[in-house]
């Protein structure tokens, strides 16, 4: 069985992350503090030999697994492999919006006010559910949806045929994204009510058919 070391990085701040909104296939560009913490990380990864890059091909994934690699002095990748599939949740109508409000709309209609409350009682793919539900064109991902898409990237590493056991590989992520691997994956063990920080490090084992958490959001 192969097994791949998976370094996991949630995208540096964004103005929309600053702003509270919905920022899933739109984009935002990167504040000066997510170009800071994108070095921070990347110096913290300085001495990891990276096998290959993967991002989601939004540019404040690009930028960031761009910085991360500029300080990378073990690998010979300076250019991730950007995606669709590795992309943030769609969250259609709702791109944009102001974060409170968009959840408010997907989960007051069935008593649950919050992305919080539809997390606590129910989970991360029902939160989706309910957004695609709201959503007036029905555009936005649900649960299904979402998770086709996703592991079609985690096929896309496994695919790679210069990728051995034991290789690592950087992966630029989102914070809806990590949520919801920590609720696929996470055992039960992790606060999805709570977003991961921005630059966040997430270390995953990849193997031939299972993801497993090693650590979350350090």
């Amino acid at each position: 069985m192969t097994k791949l070391n998976l370094y996991v990085v949630r995208h540096g701040q964004t103005y929309f992350n600053i702003y509270n909104k919905l920022q899933g296939w739109s984009n935002s560009p990167l504040t000066q503090k997510g170009i800071d913490g994108a070095v921070a990380t990347g110096k913290r990864l300085a001495d990891v030999h990276f096998e290959a890059a993967y991002c989601s091909d939004t540019t404040r994934a690009m930028d960031t697994a761009k910085l991360i690699l500029k300080e990378n002095n073990a690998s010979a990748v300076k250019e991730p492999q950007t995606t669709m599939f590795f992309r943030e949740e769609f969250y259609g109508y709702y791109e944009g919006n102001d974060m409170a409000q968009a959840w408010y709309l997907a989960g007051a209609p069935h008593g649950l006010p919050t992305f919080k409350d539809i997390v606590t009682k129910y989970s991360i793919g029902k939160a989706k559910d309910y957004l695609k539900e709201a959503d007036p064109f029905h555009q936005a991902e649900n649960n299904e949806e979402y998770w086709k898409r996703v592991d079609q990237g985690f096929d896309l590493i496994r695919s790679n045929p210069d990728l051995k056991d034991g290789d690592n590989v950087l992966l630029i992520s989102h914070g809806n994204t990590l949520l919801s691997l920590m609720e696929r994956y996470g055992g039960g063990k992790y606060d999805l009510t709570v977003r991961p920080a921005n630059g966040s490090l997430t270390n995953l084992t990849l193997t031939d058919d299972d993801v497993i958490v090693e650590s979350y959001n350090k």
